[in-house]
């Protein structure tokens, strides 16, 4: 417990959402002029699933019996698998996967460590909280792409992630903890303000206080609306306060 309450995070400052009570049904919004070009949106995909597959991968040795060793070894193997898509994709456009990911290393491995949790509960609950919210961000940013790349990009990033047993997991472990649910929820919302950060970089949006900036964020929030409420439900699944 020491070393979770040594932890410095930078402080980071999230989106300006409306107000739950004020919230609307988020509607459809048409995001092709702020969504990204089709080939940094396939590569910053692309690398957001390695570094889930990499988060992982390496959380298999911190758990502690075999049947949750192999649920999340499965679900290292989805995140790989859409990793996998998304560069076949990246080479239909003739782009070198590597070249065109490298712009993104640099700022997708800083949240991999700020994102980085005390123990293998907080890191499960990690992965299974930013792992979310990007594969929300991105398959909605899809709609904004041309072409038939955007539905192919936004099926692949919908498919099977292993959230089923994150849950089950961490749910057992809250169960057998009654103190540890404090502790992840707090965690949890601390994870909220770094995923966005990185959602919005995929963003096309102008600068300054302009007409055309606020139309922009405007544009944006019903994104934000919804995969903030989809957040809130896997929160809920837990038993945990987003």
């Amino acid at each position: 417990m020491a070393s979770w309450f040594k932890r410095v995070r930078p402080a980071v400052e999230a989106p300006r959402l409306t107000p739950r009570r004020e919230q609307r049904a988020a509607e459809r919004v048409d995001l092709g002029e702020i969504a990204p070009a089709l080939v940094p949106y396939l590569a910053q995909a692309a690398y957001l699933q390695l570094e889930a597959f990499q988060t992982l991968s390496q959380l298999v040795s911190d758990l502690p019996d075999l049947a949750a060793k192999e649920h999340v070894g499965s679900a290292a193997g989805f995140a790989l698998a859409k990793h996998k898509g998304l560069i076949a994709e990246l080479r239909r456009q003739d782009a070198d996967p590597v070249q065109a990911m490298l712009p993104f290393a640099a700022t997708i491995d800083r949240f991999r460590f700020v994102t980085e949790g005390a123990d293998w509960r907080e890191n499960l609950l990690g992965v299974y909280i930013t792992a979310g919210l990007l594969d929300d961000f991105f398959i909605r940013l899809a709609a904004g792409l041309p072409g038939d790349v955007g539905p192919r990009a936004a099926g692949l990033l919908g498919t099977e992630s292993g959230a089923t047993a994150a849950v089950q997991i961490l749910s057992a472990e809250l169960a057998a903890d009654p103190l540890l649910g404090s502790r992840l929820a707090l965690w949890g919302r601390r994870l909220v303000g770094d995923t966005l950060l990185v959602a919005r970089s995929a963003l096309h949006l102008a600068g300054g206080g302009t007409p055309e900036a606020q139309r922009a964020e405007q544009r944006v929030e019903p994104v934000f609306t919804e995969i903030i409420a989809a957040h809130t439900r896997r929160m809920d699944a837990l038993g945990l306060t987003s």
